[in-house]
């Protein structure tokens, strides 16, 4: 993938800004059907989270937060003897809420501020410096898209030729003409922190889940005139 001015984004590339990551792990893992959590299950002899953990530290972060809720003990254990701070996100209200509990853990912080998730353990490094990149290049957000065989029930992402985002939206609220957009969010973003915590408390929860959607601060943003992009995996 390359930027509109038509230069590839790589590591070498991302200025020297500094940049801290919040990592979503507050979830249940009821599909897993496992009392094990369920970013701690191996792959490859090494639990997901930790797998996510060793390519972030390419980016030399400044910051790492986890968000924790259920089974919230097993994960201090794991993480025990690092320098990853732990944020509690208790009830759980939806993605927004999630990040928002990191809050305390970033403060003070100036510069770009990754969301991930510890349940997707195998994006490259250069895939979040491509992110980190868009925003050191001007955007409030960049978000990472791609496009499966099928959507199915993934948010989608409707962008301009640019990748300069329209709208994004959950597939159980999108009209029939949003389905039909093949771009879809990964989830995974990267934030200007100086603007992340408030467009997370600005964000409602009037949808179908009665949740605080992550996805809806690039909305907020836009409608503050700032610009949000959408680069596509497995297309560098």
């Amino acid at each position: 993938w390359e930027t509109a001015c038509g230069r590839a984004l790589t590591l070498a590339s991302v200025p020297d800004r500094p940049v801290a990551a919040i990592i979503l792990a507050a979830g249940k893992g009821t599909r897993m059907k496992s009392d094990t959590h369920k970013v701690l299950h191996p792959i490859g002899g090494r639990p997901m989270l930790l797998h996510l953990l060793a390519s972030l530290d390419e980016l030399r972060p400044e910051r790492r937060v986890v968000v924790v809720g259920d089974k919230a003990d097993q994960l201090r254990t794991a993480l025990s003897g690092t320098d990853v701070q732990l944020a509690v996100q208790e009830p759980q209200e939806g993605t927004a809420h999630a990040v928002l509990q990191a809050e305390a853990g970033l403060a003070g912080f100036d510069g770009v501020a990754l969301i991930l998730f510890g349940d997707v353990p195998l994006v490259r490094a250069d895939t979040m410096a491509r992110l980190v990149a868009a925003v050191n290049g001007g955007a409030a957000i960049a978000v990472l898209g791609f496009r499966p065989a099928r959507a199915g029930a993934y948010g989608r992402v409707i962008a301009g030729a640019d990748g300069r985002i329209l709208k994004m939206v959950e597939a159980k609220d999108a009209t029939p003409d949003e389905l039909a957009v093949p771009l879809c969010n990964a989830g995974l973003m990267a934030v200007d922190a100086g603007r992340l915590f408030g467009l997370l408390k600005r964000v409602g929860n009037d949808n179908a889940a009665g949740e605080y959607y992550l996805p809806d601060i690039v909305m907020l943003a836009n409608a503050d005139g700032d610009v949000c992009r959408v680069l596509e995996a497995g297309t560098d």
